[in-house]
């Protein structure tokens, strides 16, 4: 009778990736991809809130990390974003819609490879909701909606907000799903001061917000990566984006190292 290894029979950890909201701090978890590629370390499934969800589905839609820089890299800020007349918001997000739409091969959430769910704000029943089904395009815009700068969602007549309204880093969201939960957190509070501007002060505001609720899922995470050098960068600049990229990159590798991970996930 042939025998079985103690290699075979070892049982290999499913592995959660939560990414947080962020603006455009949220390229920072394109390096952190990136050192998990590395490193050989590939997630089961992933949660994404505002930036978060963005990077989760191009990443579960087939594009590598270096694929989603060469995407990234070609767009500005003003190729995503549109004027809207400002009642409920100052700026429209159906260009990023679109963009999302051209790299990304599937249509709904339950037809991506890697298993992802996108945390949004239910703003009219003051909630958070997770979406693991329907059209990624809608419900990723609706996680980045940040309220007043951006105009909310409406998905079958309800209408929702950025998902770091309430709950910024989505670990709670699929703790029970994975063996070895990975949380990174891009939304260190920024210690540089802000102009007296609508934007500035949305922005400020969304930042303290946004961290003040990660906290109790920054201690469901098994191991946590924060990129609190990019705490001065704006969330709405893209043009250091090698900056931020590298700030995760070599950030998930020092936690990676400290935490020996490729040991604790066999």
């Amino acid at each position: 009778m042939a025998m079985t290894s103690n290699v075979e029979n070892k049982h290999k950890k499913t592995i959660g990736l939560a990414l947080s909201g962020g603006g455009a701090r949220g390229m920072a978890h394109i390096g952190v991809l990136k050192a998990m590629e590395n490193l050989g370390i590939t997630p089961d499934i992933i949660a994404g809130v505002s930036a978060g969800s963005i990077v989760a589905t191009l990443y579960s839609g087939g594009l590598s990390p270096d694929e989603i820089i060469r995407v990234i890299s070609k767009i500005s800020l003003g190729e995503l974003t549109e004027l809207s007349v400002p009642r409920d918001g100052f700026f429209k997000l159906n260009k990023l819609k679109n963009f999302l739409k051209k790299v990304i091969p599937y249509s709904n959430l339950e037809d991506l490879p890697i298993p992802t769910l996108i945390e949004a704000t239910d703003l009219d029943n003051c909630r958070t909701v997770t979406f693991d089904h329907g059209p990624i395009f809608d419900c990723v815009i609706a996680s980045c909606s940040i309220p007043i700068i951006f105009k909310p969602v409406k998905i079958n007549g309800t209408n929702y907000v950025d998902g770091g309204v309430l709950r910024n880093l989505p670990a709670s969201t699929i703790r029970d799903k994975c063996d070895f939960l990975i949380g990174v957190n891009v939304s260190p509070i920024p210690h540089a001061k802000y102009k007296s501007t609508i934007i500035d002060i949305a922005s400020r505001t969304y930042d303290m917000m946004s961290k003040s609720n990660a906290t109790k899922d920054i201690g469901l995470c098994d191991v946590v990566i924060q990129t609190d050098d990019i705490a001065s960068y704006n969330v709405f600049n893209i043009k250091p984006m090698k900056e931020i990229i590298k700030s995760g990159y070599y950030e998930a590798l020092k936690v990676f190292k400290e935490n020996n991970i490729t040991n604790n996930l066999i």
